[in-house]
């Protein structure tokens, strides 16, 4: 696919990122049956007592490099809110040759709790992102980075779409682990970036 035809496709969807960008942030993990989770969300007001994760927890951070004029230029205002960054096809050629963009990520990308430790996640990037628990890793919900990629959505990115389960830029989520056992987690818009988290018995 042309990088022409990438743009083409890619403002077929505006209108899809816009919507998920103006609902309000809900939770980002869905439970699994059987699982239970504790969960609580905070907008940028009050990100300061998620960034930093004491003895019992850890907090992954969602990452991005967009850069607004290019970004915002293709999407609309507020797509973008960072400052500088990789230009939207330098972006799309890298994603064509790589399949992923290494300024779009979750660091760590493998986090061991345990059972009762607190799982954070912090939106420290410039645009939205999901820190959506899945079954299996594939496709998110922004179809024209699926069609790039050869992904298919899967059902747990459907069902964040749906809910408007989104991290806007500066929000966090955060839940307590009670069930041993690795969760995967993806974001459902940029779907290379990626997290296992292994928890242990206490």
């Amino acid at each position: 696919m042309s990088i022409r035809a990438c743009f083409v496709t890619l403002c077929a969807a505006v209108a899809m990122t816009t919507a998920c960008e103006s609902r309000a942030s809900l939770p980002v993990s869905p439970s699994n049956s059987g699982q239970s989770h504790s969960m609580s969300v905070a907008g940028p007001g009050s990100v300061g007592r998620f960034t930093a994760v004491d003895d019992h927890g850890h907090t992954v951070t969602l990452s991005d490099g967009c850069d607004p004029e290019t970004f915002n230029g293709m999407f609309g205002d507020g797509t973008c809110i960072r400052s500088g960054g990789v230009r939207l096809p330098n972006f799309i050629d890298e994603l064509t040759r790589h399949g992923s963009a290494g300024a779009w990520h979750m660091a760590p990308n493998e986090v061991t709790l345990h059972v009762g430790d607190v799982l954070s996640a912090f939106n420290h990037g410039g645009e939205v992102h999901s820190f959506t628990e899945v079954k299996e890793f594939g496709g998110g919900f922004f179809q024209p980075l699926n069609d790039i990629l050869g992904l298919a959505e899967i059902p747990e990115c459907a069902q964040a779409q749906a809910s408007g389960a989104v991290l806007k830029p500066g929000e966090s989520s955060s839940e307590v682990e009670n069930d041993e056992g690795v969760e995967h987690y993806q974001c459902c818009i940029h779907p290379w970036m990626r997290a296992d988290v292994r928890i242990l018995a206490k």
